[in-house]
């Protein structure tokens, strides 16, 4: 009877045992988990509303697969055109004379200097929006002797061809073995002045002497009807 009852006690104990040692490994499971766990700051209410599509971020209230176009760029401003004049200031040198002249060249018209003749196409100035006033010249040069009296014409040869800048002279310079020229400036032509309007012909003065003097009304006259003549009477 004895032995019968601390059996008894034995398997009871031995079932709580068993149920207790599971409970008690999970319970250790469950506290390291939450002890691991990191935890996660709540989001600002800015962040929140960000996230919420709303009709005042409507990139945020579109389908995901929708497609956003992107704005063009602004185009750059036009440039300003350069400002062209009609004649063009050049100056040489004699090399051989040290022989320095300034003359100027008006645009389209062939100008002489000893045995170069020179002429320029055009001739620029910067437009405002470049910053630094310069001045360009489009100039073809050629050499020719001059011709002699009863002799023929030589022919010319080019020597030089294209753009020549005021700023810059040693940018494209002519080479010449006896001159040099470069340019100086563009000249503007004088602008045209109207005419100053005649003055008004003085009216004439009139006086008292030159004024016709106005007709006097006179009254009507009745015409005079003269009495027919008298006819003698026939003698008895």
């Amino acid at each position: 009877m004895t032995v019968a009852k601390t059996d008894y006690r034995f398997r009871r104990s031995g079932i709580g045992l068993a149920i207790a040692l599971p409970l008690f490994f999970l319970a250790s499971a469950q506290a390291q988990v939450n002890t691991a766990a990191p935890v996660v700051p709540a989001a600002p209410a800015a962040a929140k509303a960000a996230l919420t599509p709303s009709l005042a971020n409507p990139v945020n209230a579109l389908p995901p697969n929708a497609t956003v176009p992107l704005a063009k760029p602004a185009l750059p401003a036009a440039p300003l055109p350069r400002a062209r004049a009609r004649v063009a200031i050049l100056q040489a040198l004699d090399k051989v004379t040290a022989e320095t002249i300034r003359f100027e060249v008006p645009v389209g018209q062939p100008v002489r200097y000893k045995t170069l003749v020179f002429t320029v196409r055009a001739c620029e100035t910067t437009a405002p929006d470049e910053g630094v006033q310069d001045f360009s010249a489009y100039v073809l040069a050629d050499s020719q002797p001059a011709p002699s009296p009863g002799k023929e014409i030589p022919s010319a040869r080019q020597v030089f061809r294209g753009w020549m800048y005021a700023s810059s002279p040693g940018l494209n310079p002519l080479q010449h073995p006896v001159y040099d020229a470069w340019l100086i400036a563009c000249k503007a032509t004088a602008p045209v002045t109207p005419r100053p309007a005649s003055p008004p012909k003085p009216k004439p003065v009139v006086t008292p002497d030159l004024i016709a003097p106005a007709p006097v009304a006179t009254a009507p006259v009745a015409p005079t009807v003269e009495p027919p003549a008298q006819v003698p009477a026939p003698s008895r």
